[in-house]
């Protein structure tokens, strides 16, 4: 109860902070935009793909289905970024940020190269609308989204060791789904990682007081 309590606390306490309603107000409309620009990536990656090309990796491993895994974890792994940014509202703007910044920085490296989906992928096409979301177009190769998302939110939860471990933990374990189900070649997992680590120093540097007001509250 008390916790709560304290939740609705550090809303009211930020009732009269105009500045951050409306740095709330610009991350959502960046991350709109973001998923458009990422619909668009992800239309014409599917419009232009070309063939599937031989992995060191995948041409070694057996296609195992990871459907459930694959569609499901994803909404899951949103779900509980969107709990923790509900949690402290400090967190809020420079979480919608810095995934809108992830989101665009992906589209724009899905147009360069368009390699059709490596051979033998497990995925399902599904009419759900949940998992066309997670999926994408099956086109949207590199980088994996997947296995960048997690790793991001581990390099801004940092701090804390426990969800530094968990996220951590979600980013390998999905790397490691989406070779086993060969949704993905090895260089969009390996790679994931710097580019999310590239993305995540330029938030810091693009939005600093949003990070500043972010960094306060993993110590409440």
């Amino acid at each position: 109860m008390n916790k709560i309590k304290n939740i609705f606390q550090r809303y009211a306490e930020l009732k009269s902070h105009k500045l951050f309603y409306l740095q709330m107000f610009l991350g959502v409309v960046f991350l709109l935009l973001s998923l458009l620009l990422n619909h668009a990536a992800n239309t014409y990656t599917l419009s232009h793909g070309s063939s599937a090309v031989t992995d060191i990796i995948l041409d070694n491993i057996p296609a195992v289905s990871v459907d459930g895994v694959f569609f499901e974890g994803i909404i899951v792994l949103v779900f509980f970024i969107a709990l923790l940014g509900l949690a402290n509202p400090k967190r809020i703007p420079f979480l919608l940020k810095s995934i809108a910044l992830f989101v665009a920085v992906r589209s724009f490296f899905l147009i360069l190269t368009h390699l059709a989906p490596p051979i033998h992928p497990t995925l399902v096409p599904s009419d759900n609308f949940l998992e066309k979301l997670a999926s994408g177009s099956g086109s949207d190769l590199f980088f994996s989204g997947h296995t960048g998302l997690p790793f991001l939110m581990a390099m801004l939860f940092w701090r804390n060791k426990y969800l530094r471990a968990i996220f951590l933990f979600a980013s390998v374990f999905f790397g490691a789904t989406v070779l086993l189900g060969h949704l993905h070649y090895s260089i969009d997992v390996f790679s994931a990682f710097f580019i999310t680590y590239g993305i995540y120093r330029v938030s810091l540097r693009i939005f600093p007081s949003d990070y500043k007001l972010f960094e306060s509250s993993l110590k409440q």
